[in-house]
């Protein structure tokens, strides 16, 4: 929960429009109690955070427990539906058991972006049945994990895209010249773009246009939040 809201604190003192999200990672989901539920609900109310999360299920690492997991995510998708925010995804080797849960809440929650997805060609249909967004990282641009995503980047709809770095980690594999640090920044998200836009054979520009639309799109999802493009539209286009 410290950093919930120390990047609530940085969003508010920040100079610039900076948005966050407030959840508990399922990594941490031992740690959840119903005092967390009322802390988050408490965050979720602030202007500057405009998604529950990251939350999900990980099967792969259980540094929680698999039960422990499934209980702070239905909680986190009961505040999803509470409170009209979206939802950012982390899935890890427990795809079924999410949408699962994601399929029971979907009537009720205003949607969600499947962070950094990695997974299969069925697992991506998956998602976008549930009208959900997709986030593609650098691991788009590393050839011994990623390719097989390259041939299902052209089944994601343009208003379903989304672009991230997730830093920092996930640093570009292919980037040049090779970054002395191993720590990932936003300062490389123009490389994924660039990867992104051979692979679905448009512009650069286009894709970036395409994928700043989709992410104000989900940043307003709740309603009331159509201010937060007024505030975003002096940004210049991240190219």
């Amino acid at each position: 929960m410290p950093e919930n809201h120390q990047c609530l604190e940085m969003c508010q003192q920040s100079s610039v429009p900076l948005f966050t999200t407030a959840g508990v990672h399922p990594h941490s989901a031992s740690e959840y109690s119903a005092d967390t539920t009322e802390q988050l609900r408490q965050l979720l109310k602030e202007d500057k955070v405009v998604a529950v999360g990251e939350t999900g299920l990980d099967f792969n690492r259980n540094f929680s427990p698999p039960e422990a997991q499934i209980y702070a995510f239905e909680q986190q998708l009961e505040l999803a539906a509470e409170t009209g925010l979206p939802l950012f995804l982390h899935e890890r080797d427990a795809h079924q058991k999410q949408l699962e849960m994601l399929s029971a809440f979907r009537e009720h929650i205003s949607g969600g972006v499947a962070h950094c997805f990695t997974g299969t060609r069925e697992e991506l249909y998956n998602y976008l049945d549930l009208d959900l967004y997709i986030g593609i990282t650098g691991w788009i641009c590393d050839e011994r994990r990623g390719s097989h995503l390259h041939p299902l980047l052209k089944d994601i709809p343009a208003d379903r895209l989304m672009l991230e770095t997730d830093a920092p980690y996930l640093l570009p594999r292919d980037i040049r010249p090779k970054p002395k640090s191993r720590r990932n920044t936003p300062l490389n998200l123009p490389h994924i773009l660039q990867v992104v836009a051979e692979l679905v054979g448009k512009t650069a520009e286009q894709v970036a246009r395409e994928s700043r639309a989709t992410s104000l799109t989900f940043l307003t999802c709740r309603t009331g939040f159509n201010s937060l493009l007024t505030d975003l539209q002096p940004m210049q286009e991240v190219l």
